[in-house]
């Protein structure tokens, strides 16, 4: 199939910035440029369209970014505390999604919709770690995803403790190095 020419109406990562004639496929055009109206197909009737509307599509984007901006400055080091069943070796029974990740920061106090997470792989054993959220395409921030059997665990794991069979195995090393009270008690 021969690639499709469109015109960018904003920034798409990767691919342009606003007003660029780029060649995409055509699923990649029909399925996701074109119903998200981040581009128009290139016809002259559209190009004329644009250079007539590109003042104001500017003046939108700017308007945007400075407000994603603003979000940004209010939310920087936000984290999101997830709390998911998990066996012992820290994996978890289910996985955390981008939906679950827009949902907890939601609570948390940055309205966000899980197209703005972006997620490379669903979140699959406890621990924190930090995950992209997009507010415009020019603004992108990191929040803190902490995921924890419990409150008490996900607590540990903020100040860095060790949790589930890992912390174990390291008190029963340090139990077998140091001694215990139990062992002190009985060679008196």
């Amino acid at each position: 199939m021969a690639a499709i020419e469109v015109i960018l109406l904003q920034r798409v990562p990767k691919l342009g910035q606003m007003g660029d004639r780029v060649k995409v496929k055509p699923g990649y055009a029909r399925n996701f440029l074109l119903p998200q109206k981040k581009a128009l197909r290139a016809t002259k009737d559209n190009a004329a369209r644009f250079e007539q509307e590109r003042v104001h599509l500017e003046a939108q984007n700017l308007q945007r970014r400075e407000e994603a901006q603003a979000v940004a400055g209010r939310v920087r080091g936000l984290s999101v505390t997830l709390i998911r069943q998990a066996g012992d070796s820290g994996s978890l029974y289910g996985s955390v999604s981008s939906r679950d990740i827009a949902e907890g920061a939601t609570a948390a106090g940055l309205g966000i919709d899980r197209g703005q997470v972006e997620l490379d792989h669903p979140i699959k054993t406890l621990g924190v770690r930090a995950v992209r959220v997009v507010l415009h395409p020019e603004v992108v921030i990191d929040i803190s995803v902490n995921v924890a059997r419990s409150v008490e665990e996900a607590e540990k794991q903020l100040r860095g403790e060790a949790v589930g069979r890992a912390a174990e195995e390291e008190n029963d090393v340090a139990a077998d190095i140091f001694g215990t009270d139990d062992e002190e008690e009985a060679a008196a």
